[in-house]
């Protein structure tokens, strides 16, 4: 199977849609932060490959030493996000995707692939399940239940960084880190913000801004961590209902 398939570069980022469900005519702030995000990390091997149309089909990986998580290893590949959504689903879009990046690892001489998992599937993370068909295992857990699934090409495996694996912060308050890899965070991050100013609610919100921000937070991340009370809730990015609740724990 052959499909219009194409990689985002520096040249043609501009122009590009990028895969997401946000519908606007207008330039949308999430979207334009992603964009601006993504300008600097295609400089480092950041791969962001999708379907040649307006919808979202896409796979965005990167070099594990230049990508934004607390987990290191050597020579690995990172999956963010393998996405494929509404109309695009059954097609075998996400196959190919999927076999593109493990093809481009094996090309380059990578030791391997990982992506961010959990014993129970979550809403923002990749198909875990759709990834052990093609042989990733989990490698690494944490306390809360999250995995890191490894498809190793040459038997070593990458892992969570001691403080990613602290999963708790001296801060009491809400606290939320986040960075602009996705073009929904602008927008949860201003409702409950919003939300919180709104209802005298304490909101500590910490901007990862840096590669060496990501790789030493205390928790895992995506491009999202909650913490309430001084515990690690989530990497969910939540609107605020979903907030509401943990603060009512």
């Amino acid at each position: 199977m052959e499909n219009d398939f194409i990689n985002l570069t520096t040249e043609n980022l501009a122009n590009e849609h990028l895969c997401c469900i946000i519908r606007s005519k207008k330039p949308h702030p999430g979207v334009e932060a992603k964009r601006q995000w993504l300008s600097e990390r295609l400089k480092e091997g950041h791969v962001f490959r999708k379907l040649n149309a307006k919808g979202c089909c896409f796979i965005e990986y990167a070099p594990l030493e230049t990508a934004w998580v607390p987990i290191v290893g050597n020579n690995f590949s990172y999956i963010y996000c393998l996405w494929v959504s509404g109309d695009f689903k059954g097609n075998g879009y996400g196959k190919e995707l999927m076999e593109y990046c493990i093809a481009d690892a094996k090309e380059n001489g990578k030791s391997g692939i990982c992506m961010l998992g959990a014993k129970k599937q979550k809403n923002w993370l990749s198909n875990q399940a759709f990834a052990k068909k093609y042989g990733f295992e989990v490698v690494d857990t944490t306390a809360s239940g999250y995995e890191l699934l490894a498809l190793s090409l040459d038997g070593t495996v990458p892992q969570f960084t001691e403080n990613a694996k602290g999963e708790s912060i001296e801060n009491q308050e809400l606290t939320i880190y986040y960075d602009m890899q996705c073009p929904f965070i602008y927008q949860k991050i201003e409702e409950i913000k919003q939300y919180c100013e709104s209802n005298g609610i304490p909101l500590h919100l910490i901007f990862v801004d840096t590669l060496q921000k990501a790789k030493k937070l205390p928790c895992v991340f995506n491009n999202w961590g909650l913490f309430y009370k001084g515990h690690f809730e989530t990497v969910n990015l939540l609107d605020v209902s979903a907030v509401q609740k943990i603060l009512k724990r």
